[in-house]
């Protein structure tokens, strides 16, 4: 099965909830995820703040790839890095290799910045 690494954020409140970067693997015919032995399918564009759902529990999530600038999260959160990612995750996707033994980040989320007017 293909992998790759990817920001993954359960949301039970709709809005915010746990956050991990972690390998993900995708289903020969792509339509379904494999994370930390739960399944996920996409909600095809009928979730709130969110894309996939578990299959087993209904409950939903946002996966998606990850950001260099770390800012995956909507709003300010920590963000846990799984062990078997956490090397390639600072070095590959963030340019940061001296960062390569942290667990985890803040990431000061989306609609955290003042934004223009």
């Amino acid at each position: 099965m293909k992998s790759r690494i990817m920001y993954i954020e359960c949301k039970p409140d709709a809005l915010a909830g746990p956050a991990r970067i972690g390998r993900v693997t995708f289903s020969n015919s792509g339509k379904t995820l494999h994370y930390g032995g739960k399944q996920f399918q996409s909600l095809k564009g009928n979730g709130y703040k969110a894309n996939y759902f578990n299959i087993e529990t209904n409950v939903e999530y946002w996966i998606s790839g990850c950001k260099k600038t770390g800012d995956d999260t909507l709003y300010p959160g920590i963000v846990e890095i799984d062990d078997d990612v956490r090397e390639e995750y600072w070095t590959e996707i963030r340019g940061l290799p001296d960062r390569a033994s942290e667990t985890s980040f803040r990431s000061e989320g989306k609609y955290s910045k003042r934004r223009p007017k």
